[in-house]
């Protein structure tokens, strides 16, 4: 009977090997009961801690709170080695503290979030990368599919009016002030190409007449029996080459004005109508869009549909609105410029021209000093020496 309870007693001592010990429970028994001196009264002693022992294990116990005992059960308080401090051996020899681990474990568990300042090893770069490119490909589709609506609804709204099924919004006052402006191009563009030909043909003749005084000149020193008239055409022609170098001077001058005029200024108020009337046509297409959508019947997808194409049209209506007041402005500014700037241009040519052709000298120098028409010296547009070396 003594080793039937000895040896169930053993048995219900047997340890919780929380690190895997090989040895079986027959030595474990063997070496409690060495311990313990083989008592008797000590071993009954013990069932009471064996049977809590028991209880703890079908209570199922949390292992991180186990302890590895290093011998028989009940020994001295230096053999117990709890878990935790294996754990922090490990986490060294993993070059992580003690304070990280405990720091991670509690992050770990389950309804325990990260603190702040703790940052996660496993986020990816590439995963951030590849979420920012979607963003960029959902938005770039966006545009595309605005865009597509936009040139569809124009196109139709385009065709609607060419055959005479649409509706169009004008403005007839300003559509006659438009076609003005482009009839008037037409024509300063053919004034500008002449005033350009006749600078080139005059330029021409001032070239010959200033070879052909040097010619007289050189003739005059050379021929003793025509002295005297090859020295009188050989003066004629150089004063006639000066006078025609200051009209070159007054001609470049208008020439340069009306260019800045023609393909700047009316460039400029033309940019600006053709955005007015790309605006009157999207305006157009919301609004005929909008009407069929109101003649259609009233379910609640269709209102909704009706709301997002009000919305719509409002903006596409501001935007023509606006841009109708800057067309006006703009039409009123360049008539006023164009009369200003084409009055003086006409005078100068007009003087300079004549003064040229009567030979007065002095009111052609006058003429370009009351416009402020400065006139290159000769040999200006030549390479200096030191550029020629």
């Amino acid at each position: 009977m003594t080793d039937s309870l000895l040896s169930k007693a053993a048995t219900m001592e047997i340890p919780i090997n929380s690190n895997g010990d090989s040895r079986s429970a027959e030595d474990d028994s063997l070496e409690q009961g060495a311990q313990i001196g083989g008592s008797l009264d000590e071993i009954v002693g013990t069932l009471p801690v064996a049977m809590d022992l028991q209880q703890v294990m079908v209570s199922g116990p949390n292992l991180n709170e186990t302890s590895i005992v290093s011998g028989g059960y009940g020994g001295a308080a230096e053999g117990i080695i709890p878990t935790s401090s294996i754990k922090d051996i490990r986490s060294k020899s993993r070059g992580i503290t003690p304070s990280q681990s405990a720091a991670s474990r509690i992050a770990n568990q389950p309804g325990n979030y990260p603190a702040p300042g703790m940052h996660h090893s496993n986020s990816n770069p590439s995963l951030m990368s590849e979420e920012a490119t979607k963003g960029v490909a959902v938005e770039k589709f966006d545009t595309v599919k605005k865009w597509s609506i936009n040139t569809y609804k124009c196109t139709k709204q385009m065709f609607s009016e060419r055959f005479g099924r649409g509706t169009k919004t004008v403005d007839l006052e300003l559509e006659a002030q438009i076609d003005v402006l482009r009839e008037t191009k037409l024509k300063y563009e053919r004034i500008l190409r002449l005033a350009r030909e006749l600078t080139n043909h005059f330029y021409n003749m001032v070239q010959t007449q200033q070879a052909l005084g040097d010619t007289f000149a050189d003739l005059s020193q050379k021929s003793p029996e025509l002295q005297d008239e090859f020295g009188y055409n050989a003066e004629t022609q150089r004063l006639l080459c000066k006078n025609g170098e200051t009209l070159l001077g007054a001609i470049n001058f208008f020439v340069s004005s009306i260019n800045t005029l023609v393909n700047k200024t009316m460039e400029d108020t033309l940019m600006t109508i053709k955005t007015y009337e790309n605006a009157r046509l999207e305006f157009d297409a919301y609004r005929s869009d909008l009407e069929e959508l109101s003649a259609g019947p009233r379910d609640a997808a269709t209102m909704m549909r009706i709301e997002i194409a009000q919305q719509q049209y409002q903006i596409q209506k501001d935007k023509y609105e606006r841009l109708h007041s800057d067309v006006t402005i703009k039409l009123k500014f360049l008539e006023e410029n164009k009369v200003k700037v084409m009055h003086k241009q006409l005078l100068l040519f007009h003087n300079a021209i004549s003064a040229y052709f009567a030979g007065n000298q002095q009111q052609l120098e006058q003429t370009l000093r009351q416009f402020n028409v400065k006139l290159k010296p000769p040999g200006s547009d030549k390479p200096s020496w030191l550029e020629e070396q």
